[in-house]
C-alpha cells in the first residue's frame, strides 16, 4: 500500500510566529500578542469567507487580519513598515523538526504533497525559502477551489490532485479544525501536538494518530496502517 501524506503548511511545517522578531521593531512587547491575534483573525476571516461564498485568497485574509490587529492593539505602521512585515510573512521559517521529519517520511516511501489554504505561488515561495520544497511531489492549494479548509470539497480536491484514495491518504496538521475537516471528509489524519498545552476540539471526532513532532510521524503512520 502506497501512503500519501498531505502536509498543512502554515502552523504545521512553517512557524507563523516566526514573524515575532520582525514585529518587535514596530510593536515592541506587544509583538507576541500581535502575532497570535493576527493568526487567529487570519483563520477566522478564511472561515467566514468560505461560509459566505465571498472568496478572496488567503493573502487578502492575511492582509485584512493584519489591519484589524494593528487597529485593535493600537500599533501604528507606515506603509513601508507594513510592507516589510507582510514581506517577512512570505518567508517564514520551518519548525525545527521539519527537515528531519520530512526526510524520514521520504525514506519510508511516502508520497508527500503540501496542502494549504495559501495560493500555490505563496506556498512555493515559503517552501523554497525554508529549504524544504524538494520533499514534495507538488503543491495543492485550496485556492484552486476558491474556498478554504475545512470545506469538505477541498479535501476531495486534494485526493483528486494527489491521485489518492481516502483510506490511503493522510492529512498532517497542527490545526485541530483541519484534522477534523479531513477525518469528516473520509481521510485519515495525524495531529501534530508540539506542546502539551495544545487542546483538541471536543467534537467526538478524533485524529487517527497524535504525535508530538514530525520526527515520529512516518513510523506511527506505518504502524496505524498495519493495524487496519
Amino acid at each position: 500500500m502506497e501512503i500519501t501524506l498531505g502536509f498543512d503548511v502554515y502552523g504545521t511545517l512553517i512557524d507563523t510566529h516566526g514573524i515575532i522578531a520582525v514585529l518587535e521593531k514596530f510593536a515592541g512587547d506587544k509583538a507576541a500578542a500581535f502575532s497570535r491575534t493576527w493568526r487567529d483573525k487570519q483563520l477566522e476571516y478564511s472561515f467566514r469567507r468560505g461560509l459566505m461564498q465571498n472568496y478572496e485568497n488567503f493573502a487578502v485574509c492575511t492582509g485584512n487580519a493584519f489591519d484589524y490587529t494593528a487597529a485593535l492593539m493600537n500599533v501604528r505602521f507606515s506603509q513601508s513598515g507594513k510592507d516589510e512585515v507582510i514581506a517577512a510573512y512570505r518567508t517564514l521559517p520551518a519548525f525545527d523538526d521539519v527537515v528531519e521529519g520530512l526526510e524520514r517520511a521520504r525514506q519510508s516511501g511516502c508520497r508527500m504533497f503540501a496542502f494549504s489554504n495559501g495560493s500555490a505561488d505563496a506556498v512555493e515561495t515559503l517552501l523554497k525559502s525554508a529549504g524544504i520544497r524538494e520533499y514534495f511531489i507538488g503543491v495543492v492549494s485550496t485556492d484552486e477551489m476558491k474556498s478554504f479548509k475545512p470545506n469538505p470539497g477541498v479535501y476531495s480536491h486534494f485526493l483528486r490532485r494527489a491521485g489518492a484514495l481516502g483510506a490511503d491518504a493522510w492529512l498532517v496538521s497542527s490545526n485541530p479544525f483541519d484534522v477534523i475537516g479531513a477525518v469528516s471528509a473520509g481521510m485519515r489524519a495525524a495531529w501534530i501536538r508540539r506542546t502539551p498545552d495544545a487542546l483538541f476540539d471536543p467534537w467526538g471526532i478524533a485524529p487517527t494518530i497524535t504525535v508530538s513532532s514530525l520526527l515520529d510521524l512516518s513510523r506511527q503512520v506505518s504502524e496505524a496502517c498495519r493495524r487496519t
